[in-house]
């Protein structure tokens, strides 16, 4: 790992990172070089940084190599999963669909999706395209992703799985993050157009603005070239993973694009929705996408380094502020990248941020280019997040509790015999604990790349031990549950993550 260090520091240095002077008195190279610093304290594989101002892309930053042990670093045309910045996307096609009379943002989900569902047969009947957009439908914030995460079911039977997602608050009361509702959205839009998400998107906004390198599909990837590598940060060190599918889910997060690509984006969107002489985007859905329909608490009896005093969710966009500017911004995370778009339009000003690791200094470098741009007191906003992250995950006692409480030398009450069979869990439909050659293994019938091996951990419960590294979550078991009569009724699983929350699951005896 120390050769293949010192390979990504060299090349950092050698970072051929290319930008133009700005009509202002910001320091470029002094910004490059920040950058290139930033990527080897984080022990990032790569990044790649643009900066737009008033119409233009005035900063293209390429960082560390695209995979680790080869030579090819990045440029402004290198692929990355943008993931969740693909929602603002899909607002923006719901948009032209509303300017096409073709629906009103209050209708409802259920006059075009019949089987639509969640956890209240009211609440189902009164969703509307803005629920869906600002996450006030009642899910809690990731509640119910393993239904769709990795999964090989269509997108109308992940929907029509929702219904099994618990309620976490009051319907418009609150805030829930829910990707399920994005992958409702997109379903949406093919009911109405009798095209996918990822057509409607391709002729209406990637070719009108010339994103001509940014795809949705992962077979397209070889035939485009030049993207990254997946990687996962544990314990110290980034393990390669494989790219996944999410084409079926494209519109919560199905995006893949460049730094010059999204450049075209920010301009667009600060030119609030006009491209050349065509008004793709009129003032009302502008409006509408850009208006604060979620709020969310803000402390006002004390300051914060983002001089924030208001911060809420709109169509597809986080809608803030930032030392006294508006903020227009959302963040993405996929499978071993994560990204960051940032506008702040009365200064004609935006940052893209793209990386290929899950330790990430996204908001670091997005803080740190807002700053000098808008000519504010310096602040190394990479130290201060890089000692965030590390605190976090040095407080993080999760794993560590579970392992600690392990009872060593017992035995199952369970034999093999009784344990293996059929499961059954709403939200994902089957699971089977098999033996083979004398192992227990676990198998999602949907879900393909969540396999698994069972170990003895202790009692009733078994460690599992993932056949692939997983981006999300590593450690974890599950413990058989049975009757008064050792009849096997079920099983929990216990796989503490901050993402994929396997103990919704509940599986049951079939």
């Amino acid at each position: 790992m120390k050769i293949v260090r010192t390979l990504i520091l060299l090349l950092v240095f050698a970072s051929q990172s290319l930008f133009t002077q700005a009509q202002s008195n910001v320091d470029l190279k002094a910004l490059d070089a920040y950058f290139a610093q930033m990527v080897e304290d984080w022990d990032l594989p790569s990044a790649s940084i643009g900066v737009v101002k008033d119409g233009k892309l005035v900063f293209k930053g390429n960082y560390g190599v695209k995979e680790i042990g080869e030579k090819d670093v990045p440029d402004e045309n290198t692929l990355y999963a943008v993931a969740s910045n693909s929602k603002a996307f899909t607002s923006a096609i719901l948009g032209m669909l509303v300017q096409q009379g073709k629906l009103k943002w209050d209708d409802k989900v259920r006059d075009y999706l019949p089987y639509f569902a969640v956890y209240d047969d009211w609440v189902s009947e009164h969703v509307t395209i803005q629920d869906l957009l600002s996450h006030r439908v009642g899910l809690g914030t990731f509640s119910g992703d393993n239904i769709w995460y990795k999964s090989n079911r269509s997108a109308e039977e992940i929907i029509k799985s929702i219904k099994y997602v618990p309620q976490a608050f009051d319907f418009r009361a609150g805030y829930g993050y829910s990707n399920l509702m994005y992958i409702t959205a997109g379903e949406l839009i093919k009911k109405i157009t009798g095209k996918s998400w990822g057509e409607n998107l391709t002729e209406r906004i990637l070719e009108p603005l010339g994103m001509n390198r940014s795809i949705y599909k992962l077979d397209d990837l070889d035939r485009i070239g030049n993207y990254v590598t997946p990687y996962v940060y544990r314990d110290g060190e980034n393990i390669k993973i494989d790219w996944v599918d999410w084409e079926t889910v494209a519109a919560t997060g199905g995006l893949i694009s460049s730094v010059s690509d999204m450049s075209k984006w920010m301009v667009f969107n600060m030119n609030h929705g006009i491209h050349g002489k065509d008004t793709l985007l009129t003032a009302s859905t502008r409006n509408m996408m850009w208006k604060p329909h979620n709020s969310f608490m803000v402390d006002q009896t004390k300051p914060n380094n983002l001089g924030r005093r208001f911060s809420s969710y709109g169509l597809g966009w986080g809608i803030s502020d930032y030392k006294e500017k508006l903020r227009v911004s959302h963040t993405g995370g996929y499978d071993g990248m994560i990204t960051a778009v940032t506008m702040l339009p009365e200064e004609n000003l935006g940052v893209v941020v793209l990386t290929n690791g899950t330790q990430s200094p996204i908001m670091a470098a997005t803080y740190y280019a807002l700053d000098r741009f808008l000519g504010e007191e310096e602040m190394d906003w990479s130290k201060y997040y890089l000692g965030r992250t590390k605190k976090r995950a040095a407080n993080d006692k999760r794993v560590s509790s579970i392992k600690n409480k392990r009872v060593m030398n017992t035995q199952p009450t369970l034999s093999k015999g009784s344990i293996t069979g059929s499961y059954y869990s709403d939200m994902v439909g089957g699971i089977e604990i098999k033996e083979t050659d004398g192992e227990l293994r676990l198998e999602f019938k949907h879900h393909p790349l969540l396999r698994a091996r069972l170990s003895h951990w202790h009692y009733d419960t078994y460690k599992i031990e993932w056949d692939e590294t997983q981006a999300w979550f590593n450690f974890g078991t599950i413990k058989f549950n049975s009757d008064n009569n050792l009849e096997v009724t079920g099983f929990d699983f216990d796989v503490p993550n901050d993402d994929i929350f396997f103990e919704e699951l509940k599986p049951r005896r079939k």
